[in-house]
């Protein structure tokens, strides 16, 4: 073990730091949301609008504060300096826990796609989630630059699904006019049912801020990063909007529902079940791509806030090849916990959880950021906005997953007081045990 710093070769550039940012947000969110949606209607599309607006925002305000700083910085340092450390912990720890979670939430969406065409996974699906985190796991400890590479390719085969249904859209609408779309609804839309589907739209949304946190590991982060951060997340839901809303709109609402696959579905419906099989191949390898990018940052966090010396040391230490593989494995580890706890549910109400609490447990880093650069005074209207979008979508998830959120944040108290504790010098050691 050691605590070399990579080359500038073992750091990812722009291109790659933007595949980064879109394949952490490209992930099984965008794949499993119409199930999720399709009761919502016209509301989910108001949803979509109202979340894409607000996570641009958020993400123009996080590369705005990127680029005020002439080095890389990761979100949690951004909090410690403007409101101390108690705050850059509370903040980064949550993080941390968003990543693995995410990873877990994802990897059950990738399986959820593969039992499509591989049924035998479908009858385990724990089981299942958990050799997708762990082989990727394995791959990010061969090196940043072997998952870098993984990600570029699982980024570009994600497309394809996406491309394909975006394309069909357009040739039924071209052909068929507006008839297989739902009408809109007589009595408008209503906010309730918006606010409720722009918390799950969220999750598909979450991962902007990828690059930030894993800052240290790309190439001149005063500019590539804020390109890849805004840019990724632009890309993204613009791809989004266009695709779930076709899904939404145009397939009958009970079907969408009770789909495992819902893209499939779609391609099965407009055009041939043959076709279909294969697009839940590409969506499976979106997820596990998604997967591959949030263990990457799952290493990185911890090893930041160690560096810090906001995490115990133990947590900083790295291999040869720069993998911090202390923070990485333990991430891994509690993930894997995570989906034996959970084992029982089923794999729709899972991944509903566990999207939920992942979402609010990271709204609380946007909302951490976009106070930092109001106090900072940086890119202030959309700060405001993001805190106001920030607020709507903490109470759109629920009283559970919000609640849950705080409680996972406060846990890491404890390993915070442990990291303070061993940086004091012994005579204060002793003072502080008379």
């Amino acid at each position: 073990m050691n605590n070399s710093i990579e080359k500038p070769g073992q750091k990812l550039g722009f291109l790659m730091s933007v595949a980064l940012v879109m394949g952490n947000m490209i992930g099984s969110g965008v794949f499993l949301l119409p199930q999720g949606l399709a009761p919502f209607g016209w509301n989910a599309i108001a949803g979509w609008v109202v979340t894409i607006a607000g996570a641009l925002c958020l993400a123009h305000v996080l590369a705005r504060l990127t680029a005020a700083h002439d080095r890389a910085i990761g979100p949690a340092e951004l909090v410690e300096q403007s409101f101390g450390p108690l705050a850059g912990f509370l903040i980064g720890f949550a993080f941390w826990v968003s990543v693995w979670t995410g990873c877990v939430t994802i990897a059950v969406g990738a399986v959820s796609y593969m039992a499509s065409f591989w049924p035998v996974i479908g009858a385990h699906p724990s089981l299942a989630a958990l050799g997708v985190i762990w082989a990727m796991t394995a791959i990010n400890l061969l090196g940043v630059r072997s998952a870098g590479s993984f990600q570029m390719i699982t980024t570009l085969l994600k497309l394809t699904p996406l491309i394909v249904v975006a394309v069909l859209i357009g040739v039924v609408l071209a052909r068929e006019g507006t008839a297989p779309v739902a009408p809109f609804p007589a009595q408008g839309l209503s906010l309730p049912s918006v606010n409720a589907a722009a918390a799950l739209t969220l999750w598909a949304m979450v991962g902007f801020e990828a690059a930030c946190a894993a800052s240290h590991k790309i190439e001149n982060p005063q500019r590539n990063v804020p390109r890849a951060t805004f840019y990724g997340a632009l890309l993204s839901g613009i791809i989004y909007l266009i695709v779930c809303s076709g899904i939404t709109l145009m397939l009958p609402a009970d079907k969408v529902a009770a789909s495992n696959a819902p893209f499939e579905l779609f391609v099965a419906t407009f055009w041939s079940p043959g076709p279909a099989s294969l697009i839940a191949a590409f969506a499976a390898i979106s997820a596990i791509g998604a997967v591959n990018g949030w263990t990457l940052v799952q290493g990185e966090v911890p090893l930041e806030m160690a560096g810090r010396r906001m995490m115990p040391a133990w947590f900083g230490r790295t291999m040869r090849n720069g993998v911090p593989v202390n923070g990485l494995v333990t991430a891994t580890v509690l993930g894997s916990i995570l989906i034996y706890a959970n084992s029982s549910q089923s794999m729709g109400g899972l991944f509903t959880f566990m999207a939920l609490l992942t979402t609010s447990v990271t709204l609380w880093l946007y909302l951490a950021c976009a106070a930092v650069a109001l106090k900072c005074r940086i890119a202030m209207p959309f700060a405001f906005a993001g805190i106001a979008f920030g607020i709507w979508s903490l109470w759109g998830a629920g009283i559970e997953a919000g609640g849950w959120s705080i409680v996972l944040m406060l846990a890491g108290l404890p390993l915070y007081w442990w990291a303070r504790r061993s940086n004091l010098p012994t005579s204060d050691r002793s003072a502080n045990i008379s």
